[in-house]
């Protein structure tokens, strides 16, 4: 039987930590899947740890290397690969509890179709812990955008996609960045499909100090031309109001500063709502350098204390 869903990890440098996530599908109780791997240029023991794994033949695994591109460049090749109906990202240092699998299988038999774009679930902390908040109760589909906007949910949850929709809109890569949101794909698909809302955890979350979820002031810095471009796709889709719309515009504003765009208002899709965004644009600008350089002097002076202490 072809598997139904592909786990996909992008991965770079993680050889440390990624072996938790191997061990998680070791024991997953539906085998209906095959494990992914996007090497995005690790230059440390990753490819020597996958091939041990492979040989070992206790998940389907497929391994790819590539240059590094940075995780939408990796989300890209993966939804190039994927062939099976169902995907759904598991970052290196984060993984499944053992049913994760066989309740996703379960519950896209019963209730997907070629309505849906597919399934959001929960993620939580390895303590057990939800992050943010449940699905909303008595709700069986919705957009992802309705789930955080209209209906209140909070925190990051697991998004399980139709592999056909996924391969649509391509991340785009702009010279010398790594970072595109990859929330505009998402966006892209929420315009004309709902997801089905499954209250269950899929995926155990640890955010490391070397992730982008704790490096962001960093990642507005050095990809500029990515956090525009999601902007302005942002303050053109018909989801949300005017306030998520400025909100937009003033990262937009910030994005541009740092990119030293004059013609930022000439390009943008909102040129009213821009024009009103400057102002709390510069202020985010502001913040962002600061923060950016107090985050810089955090780690040299943490590397000197460790320094010090091997010293």
């Amino acid at each position: 039987m072809k598997p139904l869903l592909t786990v996909f990890t992008p991965t770079y440098n993680r050889a440390y930590i990624l072996g938790r996530c191997y061990e998680s599908l070791k024991k997953q109780t539906c085998k209906e899947f095959i494990w992914l791997i996007i090497d995005d240029g690790s230059t440390d023991e990753t490819k020597n740890l996958v091939e041990k794994w492979i040989a070992a033949g206790e998940v389907n695994i497929r391994y790819y290397y590539q240059q590094n591109q940075g995780m939408h460049g990796a989300h890209n090749t993966a939804y190039e690969l994927i062939d099976t109906e169902l995907n759904v990202c598991i970052d290196s240092d984060d993984y499944m509890p053992k049913d994760a699998v066989e309740k996703i299988a379960e519950f896209w038999r019963r209730n997907g179709s070629s309505e849906v774009s597919g399934i959001i679930a929960l993620d939580c902390y390895t303590d057990g812990q939800i992050i943010g908040t449940h699905l909303p109760k008595g709700i069986k589909k919705c957009k992802t955008f309705d789930l955080y906007y209209k209906y209140g949910a909070k925190g990051d949850k697991k998004f399980i996609y139709r592999s056909d929709l996924t391969k649509q809109f391509p991340y785009p890569i702009f010279e010398g960045e790594k970072y595109v949101n990859l929330a505009y794909k998402y966006c892209m698909i929420d315009l004309d499909y709902e997801m089905l809302l499954m209250d269950e955890v899929v995926c155990c979350v640890e955010y490391l100090n070397d992730g982008s979820s704790k490096n962001m002031f960093r990642q507005y810095i050095n990809n500029p031309k990515g956090f525009a471009f999601w902007r302005k796709e942002a303050m053109k889709m018909p989801l949300g109001g005017l306030g998520y719309k400025y909100r937009q515009a003033i990262h937009y504003v910030s994005s541009s500063l740092i990119l030293k765009n004059k013609y930022f208002l000439k390009e943008s899709p909102r040129k009213l709502l821009t024009i009103l965004a400057v102002l709390p644009g510069i202020i985010l600008y502001k913040y962002i350098i600061a923060n950016t350089g107090k985050q810089l002097r955090l780690r040299t002076s943490s590397r000197k204390v460790e320094g010090n202490a091997n010293g």
